[in-house]
């Protein structure tokens, strides 16, 4: 096959133009082409309104002699051969068949444990999966039963449950891990496999939507569960024993009837999410090794998702999507702040977990159709931040950022009373409380009231936040206007501490427990966490074939 780069179409194009530009290249008609996929796709809008998507495709011709003949004739940068590599699990079915052994825990049913399990069922492992929150159909009926009435169900909500915080977010796919074995290229192939839109495979940043989303973690479920998995619902992993330094059993508990039972184990996929913060008690009352690490905090902002869309298109004809932005600064005092889980034509929605406390975090559904735009502003922290006296990482008690998020939560609770606050930009910067809207309406799932959402944080944050409007004014025009809308906190953007594990094995401080994903601080984001859980899954699979 050959890989040509570089083509560029006008927004408005047709399939059938994709041929015909690939043809033009190549000096071929466009009958000479036998099959044509798309490898990557962009949108170049750095000129507008002069706008192109660009493509670069791989394509097989009729008669494969005339596929040499081109290589030698054009071979150059956006005309070379295709070499197709795909991401293999390192162990097969075969070489697992006759293991007999207890079989894989997995805690958690995010897009790592997701991943990690279906990785494990694929070779013939029937892992057993322990998740605390509801399966997808009932977990949307407590999050929608919170916004709509205030009351919180702590063990299933946007934190906890099938598919993780991830399924009531945006589905943002893109990431930057570094990806040489391809994992990610898997991780997007299966999202398409079990219901994403094909385009999630090639397109710059791809994203799937929390409507879409919710469809695509439940058929990944029931590959899982066809496979020989069992998948308890309404279970918390609440203790472990250990022998003689290696885990032997878990201790779980239905959320629901709170009957408590003791599974054998020897080897244990720790998958949490970054909301687990009983687990983490636990674990660091059992003395698990883990360590204080920098996460980031602030506030959502909300713009008109026009004002986006002119700064990114210009006036344009084109019908194109909702725009997205990425924005970083570095204030004077060198503290870095930046735009996070942007969401063009989403929502912000309520995200607490934790009674008496809230959070907030971003969601978009598939169409990205809503009239805002909005993204997190955060500010990087570091255990120094929220630990005083702290010299480094290692003095700092591990739960130390737990309760650095938790005082934030409280206060915003507080100061919402109860419901999401939210403060107009001006007003943010006077430091008092907002008492009207202008021309942004919140688009908030859950109940908000106007406030000054400023007091929830820590000082330093606050002025980093202004410092830092001005300096993205000057990259979209408007961004720092009166009536945009802040609403927060932004509390839960990654886990604030890491479940140390070895970089051979994987393994924690308890041999056979293999901390996972962004609970555990390896990852940070659904596509991240969801490699996180393939690499992971590898661990464990070569793991138990040395043990064979």
């Amino acid at each position: 096959m050959i890989r040509v780069n570089n083509i560029k179409l006008k927004p408005n194009h047709q399939k059938t133009d994709l041929y015909t530009a690939v043809a033009k290249q190549l000096h071929i008609k466009n009958e000479e082409i036998e099959e044509l996929s798309i490898v990557k796709r962009s949108l170049d809008a750095r000129r507008h309104p002069d706008i192109f998507y660009v493509y670069a495709v791989d394509i097989k011709l009729v008669n494969i002699k005339d596929e040499n003949r081109i290589l030698k004739k054009k071979y150059s940068a956006n005309v070379m051969p295709s070499k197709e590599e795909n991401y293999v699990f390192p162990v097969s079915r075969d070489e697992l068949k006759s293991v007999r052994r207890k079989r894989p825990v997995i805690i958690g049913f995010g897009p790592a444990g997701m991943f990690a399990a279906l990785m494990l069922a694929r070779c013939g492992l029937e892992p057993l999966v322990i998740e605390r929150g509801q399966s997808v159909d009932e977990r949307k009926k407590s999050v929608e039963h919170f916004w709509l009435t205030d009351e919180l169900d702590t063990q299933s909500n946007v934190q906890f449950g099938e598919g993780g915080a991830g399924t009531f977010s945006d589905g943002k796919l893109n990431t930057s891990v570094k990806d040489s074995a391809h994992r990610m290229k898997e991780v997007l192939k299966i999202f398409a496999e079990f219901g994403a839109d094909e385009s999630v495979t090639y397109v710059n940043k791809p994203h799937i939507g929390t409507d879409v989303l919710c469809d695509v973690v439940k058929n990944i479920r029931r590959e899982i569960i066809s496979l020989g998995a069992e998948i308890q619902f309404d279970t918390c992993f609440d203790d472990f024993e250990q022998n003689n330094g290696r885990i032997s059993a878990v201790t779980v508990r239905n959320v629901r009837t709170g009957e408590i039972k003791k599974i054998d184990a020897d080897c244990v996929i720790l998958a949490p999410g970054h909301s687990a913060r009983d687990t983490f008690k636990m674990l660091y009352d059992k003395k698990v090794n883990m360590t204080a690490k920098a996460f980031a905090v602030g506030l959502r902002i909300e713009h008109p998702q026009k004002l986006i869309d002119v700064s990114a298109y210009g006036e344009t004809k084109y019908a194109l999507p909702a725009a997205d932005y990425k924005l970083t600064n570095q204030t004077l005092s060198g503290r870095g702040v930046y735009s996070f889980c942007m969401c063009p034509g989403g929502y912000v929605v309520n995200a607490s977990s934790e009674k008496g406390m809230l959070a907030v975090n971003g969601m978009s559904y598939s169409g990205r159709n809503g009239s805002n735009a909005n993204s997190a502003l955060i500010v990087t922290v570091t255990p120094e931040d929220y630990s005083a006296g702290a010299v480094c990482n290692e003095n700092v008690n591990p739960l130390a950022g737990v309760e650095f998020q938790r005082q934030m939560e409280k206060m915003a609770y507080k100061n919402g009373n109860g419901h999401v606050p939210v403060q107009l930009v001006a007003d943010f910067k006077a430091n008092v409380a907002s008492t009207g809207l202008g021309c942004v309406t919140p688009q908030i799932k859950g109940r908000y009231e106007l406030a000054n959402v400023r007091g929830a944080l820590p000082q330093f944050v606050g002025d980093a936040i202004i410092e830092s409007m001005s300096a993205f004014e000057r990259t979209i025009h408007g961004y720092d206007m009166d009536e945009a809308v802040f609403s927060g906190v932004e509390s839960r953007t990654s886990s604030p501490l890491r479940i140390v594990r070895d970089n051979e094995k994987y393994e924690s401080s308890v041999a056979g427990l293999f901390p996972c994903g962004e609970g555990a601080g390896y990852a940070g984001g659904i596509t991240s966490a969801a490699m996180d859980g393939i690499r992971v899954a590898e661990k464990v699979a070569i793991s138990i074939l040395n043990e064979k």
